[in-house]
């Protein structure tokens, strides 16, 4: 069992930054691949980024590409991702999710991601 625990949102006008931090604990959750999804109200859940357990093979999605930087620190297991340039429609729920398998943090396989945090706000005002 892999326990994800989300920290770090909130409200910021457009343009600012924030980051948020996504701490793993658990069996072998240094061997998981971690990634952010987000849902805004009424939409999909919609994938973010994604990061391999050894800290490479990062990915974006195309909205959030050049703005949107997904870290790992492995000593501490935590998973950052840090947001620039925040745009209103960004605002959503972001979720912290971690599976062995770096290939389901997509939108076609997060179904199959076998653990999420529990969810945190960010908004972004005009």
């Amino acid at each position: 069992q892999v326990q994800l625990l989300e920290s770090g949102g909130g409200l910021v006008q457009a343009g600012e930054s924030m980051r948020l931090s996504c701490s793993a604990s658990g069996r072998q959750s240094t061997n998981y691949a971690m990634g952010w999804f987000r849902q805004a109200p009424g939409k999909e859940r919609e994938f973010v980024a994604r990061i391999s357990a050894l800290g490479g093979g990062t990915y974006y999605a195309d909205s959030v590409r050049g703005r949107f930087t997904i870290t790992r620190e492995t000593t501490t297991n935590t998973a950052y991702l840090q947001m620039d340039n925040l745009l209103p429609e960004d605002t959503a729920v972001y979720y912290c999710g971690a599976d062995p398998m770096l290939a389901y943090f997509s939108n076609e396989q997060y179904n199959r991601v076998q653990f999420w945090g529990q969810g945190i706000q960010v908004t972004v005002s005009s």
